[in-house]
């Protein structure tokens, strides 16, 4: 980045209130010298997304969201980096810097497409309306029931038979080879053939970016022809594995619903909306890939993909669970709709009406029914050794779960439907639960879903009682041991090694200057012990006059953190040790160092995961940069102390 960006990006910092940014997105309550609100990057019912208008960021603590006013309006508003800093700018009363030549050059290029992809969707939305269109026009009227309404609000098109869009958009000067490149129109490579239109006789479908500009088409043929439906080919504003159909209307709608559908197809989404479900998106002629789901996640952990009931909706089902699985992460998974007929969401709302829709919405299945139902179904169990495969293939796809413990918890419940599936001896030295019995079936109803997958959830049970208690052992934060002896607790390592700073801070309370940041920044997610530190700093800065250990802790235990502050033995352990202050900034500047190591490891396991489902050379080069990082970081740790 040249400096001349730079400075401008500081005085956008310096001039546009972070709390009225973000303000305009989230409704914000002050909190001590912060600003609290729910997080607009996950859903969550208890606000745990922080404005600090003093350092000019933002922080979640749910889901990790971090950054400034620039990066606010990428990620919140879907804006890129330039036309983020260009409303900024507007609302500053700045004028933007220039840019190199290759900017502006790359900036135009981009500009230049997005005007020739609008002027062919207009092109198309006119055609719709001509006599040349009437077929188009009555599929969509007739035959789908759309209202003017909706096709205008989707700008749907018609594009003709003849030609008439390549001579159109050659009349405005445009060079063949562009329109190529948009995809817009066909070169034949036989030089005795001419160009040709690459969408003709069929209904037209604009696709959109998250910022609603127009980057490729979708078209339904009129005919009886195959395909029937033909999607735009990757071009340089338009990558079909990263786009969601629909996602720049669909955003604020999940967001305020906390619900987002992913169907099959563009006429899905197109019938859900107009029966009052605007919050539906389609993957753009490709199989759900992992990046449209990363997508999705943005807008709703917990996305419902709602599939056919017939057998190409269960194997995109299936296809569906191999991609979703080595990222499943705490809180992001997908739940799963099967329409019943083998009917798909437009035909099902037309014979029975969006009320009963919502009734199948809220009964749908989880992602582990379906991975159940996948290895199992079918599947012949009548031997041990038939038994053991299922055992093994099962658990060979759960080690596929790169975050370590959403992969622990889904171990267990297989576990659990394996014995009481196939009552297999406990894997463990205790009399298992009695199994209780299958639940009589009900009548059906029209809002019933398909019977697929037939699997019913074993039923809950309590965790086992019967293993040896693990008794506290006390912790070692003595100053002569190494980082080793710093992680000797059977407690999560980021509580127990944030607990040891929270209490040093008690003891030393101008170490809160020299840490906050950073615990603010790192992921420490017990939520006890995060309110604590935030009930710490406040109490520390809002005091007009320096704050003694005594005085801290004193005006702590009058807040509603009093119970969590008592619960710190640490901080008796180092009231009788009384340590100097700088051997305590040593020892924490060793855990902090710790914890990233073992945030560094986490994200190398997920990497890792990742190369083995799809090998490409940037997540190559990330892995083996971030693994030079953690290597470092080890030599550091493992250096003695001075």
């Amino acid at each position: 980045m040249n400096d001349d960006l730079q400075r401008f990006i500081d005085e956008l910092r310096t001039r546009v209130s972070i709390a009225d940014v973000v303000g305009a997105k989230v409704k914000l309550t002050k909190k001590g010298r912060e600003y609290q609100g729910l997080c607009p990057f996950h859903n969550e019912k208890t606000p745990s997304f922080t404005v600090n208008e003093a350092k000019g960021f933002y922080h979640c603590f749910g889901c990790g969201a971090h950054g400034d006013i620039v990066k606010f309006e990428m990620e919140a508003n879907g804006l890129p980096f330039l036309d983020a800093l260009q409303k900024l700018a507007h609302q500053a009363g700045l004028t933007m810097p220039q840019f190199s030549k290759k900017d502006k050059e790359e900036a135009e290029a981009k500009k230049s497409s997005y005007e020739i992809m609008e002027q062919a969707c207009a092109f198309f939305e006119r055609a719709l309306k001509m006599p040349e269109g009437a077929e188009g026009l009555n599929y969509f009227q007739v035959k789908r029931g759309l209202s003017k309404e909706t096709i205008q609000k989707f700008r749907l098109g018609f594009a003709p038979n003849n030609n008439a869009l390549l001579a159109h958009l050659k009349a405005q000067n445009i060079e063949l080879q562009e329109l190529k490149e948009l995809g817009l129109i066909a070169i034949p490579e036989d030089t005795t053939r001419r160009p040709h239109d690459f969408f003709r006789n069929r209904v037209m479908i604009p696709i959109t970016n998250k910022q609603g500009k127009i980057i490729a088409f979708g078209g339904r043929v009129m005919e009886k022809i195959e395909p029937k439906y033909l999607n735009s080919p990757d071009t340089p504003i338009f990558n079909k594995r990263r786009n969601l159909y629909n996602l720049d209307k669909a955003r604020e709608a999940a967001y305020k619903e906390k619900k987002l559908i992913i169907c099959e197809g563009y006429m899905d989404v197109i019938a859900l909306d107009s029966y009052g479900f605007p919050y539906a998106v389609a993957p753009l002629g490709t199989a759900l890939t992992e990046e449209q789901i990363m997508e999705a996640w943005k807008v709703c952990p917990e996305p419902t993909l709602c599939l056919d009931g017939d057998m190409p909706g269960i194997k995109a089902a299936m296809r569906a669970v191999d991609r979703v699985l080595p990222i499943l992460k705490p809180g992001y998974s997908l739940k799963f709709l099967f329409l019943p007929d083998n009917q798909d969401p437009d035909e099902y709302l037309k014979a029975r009406g969006a009320e009963n829709f919502a009734v199948l919405l809220s009964k749908t299945r989880p992602l582990i029914d379906i991975l159940w139902q996948k290895y199992t179904e079918h599947e012949d169990a009548s031997t041990p050794e038939k038994k053991a495969l299922i055992e093994k293939t099962l658990l060979e796809e759960t080690a596929k779960i790169a975050d370590s413990v959403v992969r622990c918890y889904y171990t267990g419940e297989i576990k659990n439907r394996i014995y009481h599936t196939y009552k297999k001896a406990a894997w463990q030295n205790a009399q298992p639960a009695p199994i209780a019995p299958r639940p009589t079936p009900q009548p059906t109803t029209n809002a019933e879903q398909a019977p697929i997958p037939a699997y019913t959830p074993a039923p809950q049970y309590k965790k086992n009682t019967y293993a040896p208690k693990k008794f506290r052992q006390p912790l070692n934060h003595a100053f002569s041991s190494s980082p080793v002896a710093l992680t000797q607790s059977l407690d999560n390592e980021n509580d127990k090694n944030l607990r040891f700073i929270l209490a040093a801070e008690c003891l030393y309370p101008e170490l809160i200057d020299d840490y906050e940041e950073q615990i603010f920044l790192d992921d420490f997610k017990n939520p006890a012990l995060r309110d604590l530190q935030t009930a710490l700093a406040d109490t520390y800065h809002d005091s007009q006059t320096p704050m003694s250990s005594e005085d801290i802790i004193s005006a702590l235990k009058a807040t509603p953190q009093a119970p969590t502050l008592k619960s710190l033995w640490e901080l008796d352990m180092l009231k009788e040790q009384n340590p100097f202050i700088n051997d305590l900034r040593t020892k924490i500047d060793v855990l902090l160092l710790d914890n990233k190591r073992t945030l560094m490891e986490e994200k190398i396991k997920t990497l890792t995961a990742e190369l083995c489902q799809n090998f490409t050379t940037e997540t190559y080069n990330t892995l083996a940069e971030l693994k030079k990082e953690r290597d470092e970081l080890l030599k550091t740790l493992d250096k003695p102390e001075e």
